[in-house]
């Protein structure tokens, strides 16, 4: 593991013994936010594809995508391991028969785990259940990630997320009483939150047990969304790299030690999008990170001693 924060890769490979690499899965699934149910444009950010810029379309079955991605895969890294990585709008959005065929697809020999990207609001006990019953039946592991982006609730509503935070921690709260991991996905630097959004998210992230791994990224302005319309008319303004990092860092060190960062920066196709990380290629974001970590001499959960009553602490002494 980094000396300065927990890296997912090395996560991985202490966990499994070998690299392991995660293989995009695309399934006709959609959005409560965009088929009418809370919304028909979905979140202000969100674009027409999702977030599945690097899928294979979902009129490949599970299997022959798997295939194809093992295929490219194999041979350039030698791995031998794969997560299926149910990525795009909301998988656990479609009939429960339908979500358990689909993950019994993906359970072939080189898969050691399912991913299931969702949001907080379509998950519940039916759904949970399935997913137990798959871990014990094909013995893979499971990581059921969870779009949160804010804990500020007020910029949940503006966004047109569909959902505020009770819904995340109702989510986070069902998936205890299962042995699976979770990870929350965080938008750092969306318009109308401050530092203090931004710390804040990372405690309430780490004071739930049921919370595992982290997935930071910067906000893309995708072309023809909501967003993109506010930003051309001047109606947002964005945060600067500097900003972006120093928020970062902040969030690092307010999270608790033992939870995995999946990543600090995404990445997003230029022609996809009019405004992507600063124009800079995402490992220089990731590099800047680490160079103020460094700077700062800080690391992970050097401010988390805000759990387990902070304020009797001093009567253990």
């Amino acid at each position: 593991m980094n000396e300065r924060y927990n890296i997912y890769s090395a996560y991985l490979k202490q966990t499994y013994g070998e690299k392991v690499y995660k293989l995009p899965v695309s399934i006709p699934d959609t959005c409560p936010n965009r088929d009418g149910t809370l919304g028909t444009r979905g979140c202000a950010f969100c674009g027409s594809i999702g977030a599945g810029y690097e899928n294979l379309p979902a009129t490949m079955t599970v299997s022959q995508q798997i295939a194809a991605n093992i295929a490219h895969i194999q041979p350039k890294y030698k791995a031998r391991k794969f997560i299926a990585y149910f990525q795009n709008f909301t998988n656990t959005y479609l009939s429960p028969d339908a979500f358990h065929q689909y993950l019994i697809e993906a359970c072939q020999p080189d898969i050691v785990g399912l991913a299931i990207a969702t949001r907080p609001d379509c998950i519940n006990e039916t759904y949970l259940n399935i997913l137990a019953d798959v871990k014990e039946t094909y013995g893979v592991d499971i990581l059921v990630e969870f779009g949160l982006q804010t804990a500020n609730y007020k910029t949940l509503l503006k966004i047109n997320r569909g959902h505020t935070l009770a819904e995340y921690i109702d989510a986070m709260i069902q998936i205890q009483a299962y042995p699976f991991r979770t990870c929350t996905h965080v938008i750092l630097d969306l318009p109308w939150d401050t530092m203090d959004d931004t710390i804040e998210t990372a405690k309430i992230i780490s004071a739930f047990p049921s919370a595992h791994e982290i997935k930071l990224h910067s906000l893309y302005i995708i072309k023809n969304t909501v967003m993109a319309e506010w930003y051309r008319k001047g109606e947002i303004t964005l945060v600067t790299a500097e900003e972006y990092v120093r928020r970062a860092v902040a969030f690092i060190e307010y999270t608790r030690p033992d939870m995995v960062f999946q990543r600090l920066i995404g990445r997003a196709p230029k022609e996809a999008t009019d405004v992507a990380n600063w124009g800079m290629g995402w490992w220089r974001v990731r590099d800047m990170i680490d160079a103020e970590l460094l700077r700062q001499d800080t690391r992970q959960g050097q401010k988390c001693q805000y759990l387990h009553g902070k304020a009797v602490r001093k009567f253990m002494e």
